[in-house]
């Protein structure tokens, strides 16, 4: 199958490319009776429009959202939701003269080279854009999960060698209040006077973006192929510019004896909790009731004004390109509503899968 759609019962499929027509999303199985409307897309997919803030790309689209089918007197009706956003702000101008030339960093080899046929204006299909998207179908996906008490919030932890001290979660609203979306305001400062610095030598920066999922009932996730955890990393995975995904304590279970990674159980006015949360909230793929806690490493933009090697398809020979066009000099910011929306999708789908969720009527939805 095509990778363009995710989930089993709560399917997402996305289409559109940077410079084309329009971009959007199919979602398919989303229970009747949930209230949506276009403003509650609209005010997710305004938090990854591109022109709003001096470390983003100028590059400025609207991104009004039309919702197409799917919706009716308010509420869903079963059926398959599209939605679409138009492309306003296109120019492929400084895109003819790479076409024949792969540009460093990016999936344009592989690209031509799996299909033969490639759309290089702005990375076609491959470009950061298509997340549009998934923010459509998170929309969705997050609206289901109010319904049963489950949030899920992103933040930036790391721009380069910057990183946020401890964090107070219960402070999540203020990533909103910068354009780097830190909740820790301080460090943000830092980090967008990083970000500012390399953009101004024509250079990009990468990071580290946390997402954290609060009330998942334990109990959620499937076995050996469908596990929770390889779901989540499956699906943040398939986000531009991501090379690498920790659950819990990540990488760093390596350094450590078993004795000081396992999550002692305990009982707290009769519901089993854990000590500690090394696991961030999975275990066997399965949910144990903590917040589910994941890190993404974000890789620096990979479209930069410095000078670079490539080779001309058309004469092979080794040549130099200098990328022009408009780029995000950091991406993780704007990865942020993308990685909510993603784990959303996730999330939902294994929610409806596992029955806490109605699959047909979301009235019959037995809860938490």
């Amino acid at each position: 199958m095509p990778g363009n759609t995710i989930g089993k019962m709560f399917r997402v499929t996305t289409f559109g490319s940077s410079h084309g027509k329009a971009l959007g999303a199919v979602i398919d199985g989303c229970p009747a009776g949930l209230e949506l409307s276009e403003k509650d897309i609209q005010k997710e997919l305004d938090k990854r429009r591109p022109g709003i803030s001096k470390i983003t790309t100028p590059r400025k689209e609207p991104d009004k959202v039309e919702i197409l089918s799917g919706v009716f007197n308010g509420k869903t009706d079963g059926t398959p939701i599209a939605a679409l956003v138009y492309n306003k702000d296109v120019d492929s101008s400084a895109y003819e003269k790479l076409k024949n030339k792969p540009r460093p960093g990016h999936g344009d080899y592989g690209w031509i080279k799996r299909y033969g046929h490639y759309d290089y204006r702005g990375g076609g299909r491959g470009s950061g854009r298509v997340t549009i998207g998934h923010v459509i179908g998170g929309a969705v996906a997050k609206k289901l999960l109010k319904t049963v008490n489950i949030e899920v919030f992103a933040h930036v932890i790391q721009v380069g060698n910057i990183k946020a001290g401890k964090i107070d979660y219960s402070k999540r609203k203020e990533r909103f209040k910068n354009s780097v979306r830190c909740i820790d305001k301080n460090t943000a400062k830092k980090m967008e006077e990083l970000i500012l610095k390399v953009k101004k030598e024509g250079n990009s920066i990468g990071g580290i973006v946390e997402l954290v999922i609060l009330g998942v009932p334990p109990g959620v996730g499937d076995p050996v192929f469908s596990k929770l955890d390889a779901d989540l990393a499956h699906a943040i995975m398939g986000i531009g510019s991501v090379k690498g995904v920790e659950i819990g304590m990540g990488f760093e279970v390596a350094r450590h004896m078993g004795s000081e990674v396992n999550d002692e159980f305990y009982l707290d006015k009769n519901k089993i909790k854990t000590v500690t949360n090394n696991s961030g909230g999975i275990l066997g793929g399965i949910s144990n009731g903590m917040p589910i806690i994941l890190r993404m490493a974000v890789k620096p933009t990979p479209s930069i004004s410095i000078p670079q090697k490539t080779v001309d398809l058309e004469k092979m020979e080794e040549t130099k390109i200098k990328i022009e066009g408009r780029h995000d000099p950091c991406i993780c910011p704007r990865i942020v509503p993308v990685a909510e929306a993603s784990a959303a999708i996730v999330i939902a789908d294994h929610l409806i899968r596992s029955g806490i969720i109605h699959p047909c009527n979301i009235k019959a939805s037995g809860g938490i």
